[in-house]
């Protein structure tokens, strides 16, 4: 224990600036820079601090993109803090950046050990190490675990468990293939939100209806786990896919709701779970009144509920509930495996409203195989969705391959990538050839964005304020809704 209370660790987001707007990067399957000033509660991140704290490491939470440090009271505060080991989170569009940050850090702090991790970093793992003098690159989604077992690797001599990549003789090795199986979820102990400044990430975000709102995870990350376009399947392939038991789960919001006042849940597993476990949490939550302390919101697919499970969750406090459109034609749904219908959407979007939940919906364009017609279709489809009071808010993104994902490996065989300068990956413009031009595209966006802001939808969002939170929630999601405009200018 001595030697793990000697050795610190600090859980780092550096600042990184842009003209282009602030890094949408922690606990987040897409980047993009933006102006909305969102920002996302790193929940795995967060939970690995929790488990090094308890077994006995000193653990600094550093994130500046959230405190809105800039770099140079980022750097003094990491030169006081001095630590043994600095773990950095990264994505594709800021790969090079970090690169860049961690040869600066190397020069100052030298003793210190550098590690990366990320659904870029798994997926590409010794790129990193030939760019930069990173020491251990982190490969799959169990940051805390793996971060565990690395820091008793360097203060006990821990043999390390399979998925680290690092030098040893100036040779790039690794520790073997990642697996998540003997990861159990349950034992870890519940995240310490004091340690990881959580007051931070609790206000600005526009999927907190009440405030403060907090994040959580439930499951990593998504049973279907499949889709040929997400991120996070390098980080959590499907068939690893592992949840908290509903009793744990509950645990966490009572957690919440008792100590810090929590308002607003929302969790980010990749698809909520469903089936038995789905019911068995929602009856807990009713059980323990819960429901009557806080709301909760959550990622869902289509064609898995029923309207009595659909009834349940409003009963047991649900609010918002986003799903993965993606697309109105079958063979776009096809090729990026959603394993979903068309038909779903509207009838999942009937009875989520049935319930009187409030359905958000994701939507992409730029896919290679899709004709402007196409992509007017699924907005067409999307705005009477919105006509008819279906729908309640809309994220419209441009499809971007990441490293390690079916659809990289789609583009790159048929030689449909226009680039693989990673910072171009961050959806400011189009990598993929598309029968659509950059700049069509960025406008469907915005017409798509614009088409939805009807006077029907207009009064169907204030027929609903029943309080004046609802009324400062609509003032700040219109308001993120006209900066998010900004971002595909």
């Amino acid at each position: 224990m001595s030697a793990a209370k000697n050795f610190s660790v600090s859980i780092s987001y550096p600042p990184l600036s842009s003209a282009k707007g602030s890094p949408f990067l922690s606990q987040n399957r897409q980047f993009q820079w933006t102006h909305t000033d969102n920002i996302i509660y790193p929940v795995i991140p967060a939970s690995a601090a929790t488990l090094l704290s308890q077994n006995g490491y000193t653990v600094f939470w550093d994130d500046a993109i959230a405190e809105k440090l800039n770099y140079s009271a980022w750097l003094s505060r990491l030169l006081e803090n001095n630590p043994s080991l600095i773990a950095i989170e990264t994505k594709t569009p800021v790969i090079k950046k970090h690169w860049h940050l961690i040869t600066e850090i190397k020069k100052l702090l030298p003793q210190a050990v550098i590690v990366l991790m990320g659904d870029h970093v798994t997926a590409l793992p010794t790129e990193s190490l030939k760019k930069c003098p990173v020491d251990f690159v982190i490969t799959g989604g169990d940051y805390d675990f793996m971060l565990l077992n690395l820091c008793r690797h360097l203060t006990h001599g821990k043999k390390l468990e399979p998925g680290f990549y690092f030098k040893k003789n100036n040779i790039i090795t690794n520790s073997g293939r990642f697996s998540l199986k003997h990861h159990s979820l349950d034992p870890l102990p519940l995240i310490d939100r004091q340690l990881t400044k959580w007051h931070l990430y609790s206000v600005r975000n526009s999927n907190f209806k009440y405030t403060p709102g907090a994040y959580t995870m439930f499951s990593r990350d998504c049973w279907w786990g499949q889709c040929t376009f997400c991120s996070w399947t390098t980080l959590y392939p499907g068939k690893q896919y592992r949840c908290f038991s509903p009793n744990r789960a509950v645990a966490e919001i009572e957690n919440l709701v008792n100590n810090f006042k929590v308002k607003e849940i929302f969790d980010d597993s990749g698809t909520f779970p469903v089936g038995e476990w789905l019911e068995n949490f929602c009856h807990l939550i009713i059980q323990k009144k819960l429901h009557q302390k806080v709301t909760i919101s959550c990622n869902m697919r289509f064609g898995v509920l029923n309207q009595s499970q659909y009834q349940l969750m409003a009963q047991a406090g649900f609010r918002m509930l986003l799903y993965g459109f993606e697309s109105a034609n079958q063979k776009t749904l096809d090729k990026i495996n959603k394993n979903n219908r068309v038909g779903n959407a509207l009838q999942d979007l009937t009875m989520a409203k049935k319930a009187n939940l409030f359905p958000h919906l994701t939507a992409m364009i730029g896919y290679p195989w899709e004709t402007q017609n196409d992509t007017y279709q699924t907005f067409e489809v999307v705005k009477n969705f919105f006509r008819r009071g279906l729908a309640d808010s809309i994220q419209a993104t441009i499809v971007i391959p990441y490293p390690g994902t079916p659809l990289f490996n789609y583009c790159r065989r048929n030689k449909l990538l226009k680039t693989t300068d990673w910072d171009k990956y961050d959806m400011s413009q189009p990598v993929i050839k598309s029968r659509l031009s950059s700049t069509n595209q960025k406008k469907l966006i915005q017409q798509l964005f614009n088409g939805i802001i009807t006077p029907k939808f207009l009064f169907n969002q204030i027929i609903h304020i029943r309080s004046f939170e609802d009324v400062q929630h609509l003032f700040r999601y219109t308001i993120k809704f006209f900066k998010k405009l900004n971002d595909f200018s």
